[in-house]
């Protein structure tokens, strides 16, 4: 089992730094996507490095927690996007990546005892 997390977890990593490196660099399909929505370059870039940064807390035990919240939230703000534009196949590819990372919250959550 702990195979299959750490390979669930390389792949959340994998896909939170390269999106978050797609928009920081501005990509066109990028762009032009979210350009739609309203976002300017500079709101794709910082969107880009909240994701980038996500991504990376979710690679240390002690800052997982956050990462993966971090990047639930700008992977979810991305399905709301695609499925205004009816993109069910990568919409369908964004929800199971946040349910997964909502599987990694829970499973890095330890609740503050006093």
């Amino acid at each position: 089992m702990k195979v299959v997390s750490i390979a669930v977890l390389t792949i959340l990593v994998l896909l939170a730094v390269s999106s978050g490196v797609a928009k920081i660099l501005l990509m066109q399909q990028d762009v032009e996507f979210f350009g739609k929505y309203g976002f300017s370059s500079p709101m794709l870039i910082g969107f880009g490095l909240t994701q980038l940064v996500g991504g990376l807390l979710l690679v240390f035990p002690g800052t997982r927690l956050v990462g993966a919240a971090v990047v639930a939230v700008t992977f979810l703000i991305s399905l709301v996007l695609l499925l205004i534009e009816g993109n069910i196949p990568v919409s369908i590819i964004t929800a199971v990546a946040t349910l997964l990372l909502g599987v990694v919250i829970k499973q890095s959550w330890r609740p503050v005892t006093t």
